[in-house]
């Protein structure tokens, strides 16, 4: 049927037919009858708000506010209406039960041909899981970031502790303290934070690291494996891995005495990698009671698919990982 045989009639009965059938809450409202009321909402509207229809139309929507709703959504609201303009508010609502629900609540107008809102439309989308999971992404992001930060401080203590137990002049020194600490910013923040396209060496990687944690430099850190480019997906958790056995072994291991290292080993075949690390010259080692910083790089190499082991040897821990692409 050409566009022009529609009538307006067949046209409002399509619309309303969608309106009602959209799985998206919706109500409209009539700005010409007093206090703007609601004259329409469709099922998903009332299944959202838990009021019936009959309870809905006739009524203003601020019937949805409550106790903690702020003051700044309301007048958000309240400017996108005066103003006639489409826009999205979050503002805390509240169903007929009495639970809150954080709306991302979207309005505008529906203009006559004066230009002038004949009616206004509003959709509503809970999205109370979406705000707390980013939440409580944000809170495990704040505590990691303390946990590390905290680590970076007790490596610069060893390494303050074993440079002055080096060097023998205060020249000397203040110049080896200087050139290692700014060393290990750089790694730390080089290898965490780098452009999504960079895919390292396995080599080079381990290398700028391990080099910089230890506090006697390379004499401490043996590497051996043939170079390998790590997968884009690998970049991340490996870096995170090495970043948290090296504090390890500075803190508590065999980086942290002037007799000890560390040696890094890995074999390759096509995508997947196995890695071994092996600290020797330490402290004598026991099983730690606390284990949160070996709890976080479980939960990251295995969220990349692979395995982790740990092996508290008394001449120093080996640790084993394989990653299969």
């Amino acid at each position: 049927m050409p566009l022009t045989e529609w009538s307006l009639s067949s046209g409002r009965e399509i619309a309303d037919t969608i309106i009602r059938n959209v799985r998206l809450p919706l109500c409209i409202t009539d700005p010409k009858l007093p206090d703007n009321p609601i004259i329409y909402a469709n099922p998903a509207f009332c299944e959202l708000t838990g009021y019936p229809l009959d309870e809905v139309t006739g009524r203003n929507c601020r019937f949805l506010q409550g106790p903690d709703t702020t003051p700044e959504s309301v007048a958000a609201v309240r400017e996108l209406l005066s103003g006639q303009t489409v826009g999205t508010v979050e503002i805390l609502n509240y169903r007929k039960d009495g639970t809150a629900f954080l709306n991302a609540l979207q309005t505008g107008p529906v203009l006559g041909a004066d230009g002038k809102a004949e009616y206004f439309f509003g959709s509503q989308l809970d999205i109370s899981a979406i705000r707390a999971a980013e939440r409580q992404a944000q809170a495990l992001a704040d505590r990691e970031l303390r946990h590390r930060l905290g680590n970076i401080v007790n490596v610069m203590s060893v390494i303050i502790r074993m440079t002055a137990q080096e060097e023998s002049s205060n020249s000397g020194f203040g110049k080896t303290l200087t050139g290692r600490l700014e060393a290990l910013g750089k790694a730390h923040i080089d290898s965490i934070v780098q452009p999504a396209q960079v895919r390292p060496g396995l080599h080079a990687l381990a290398e700028q690291l391990l080099t910089v944690y230890a506090p006697l430099g390379r004499r401490q850190v043996s590497l051996s494996g043939a170079d390998f480019t790590l997968p884009e997906h690998l970049v991340s958790p490996l870096t995170l891995l090495l970043h948290e056995l090296a504090t390890n072994a500075v803190k508590h291991g065999g980086l942290s005495c002037a007799g000890g290292k560390v040696r890094l080993s890995w074999t390759a075949e096509g995508a997947d990698l196995q890695l071994k690390w092996q600290e020797t010259g330490g402290p004598a080692v026991s099983v730690p009671k606390r284990r949160h910083g070996s709890a976080i790089i479980r939960k990251l190499v295995a969220a990349s698919g692979g395995r982790l082991e740990f092996d508290w040897q008394p001449s120093g821990l080996v640790a084993t990982a394989a990653f299969t692409a």
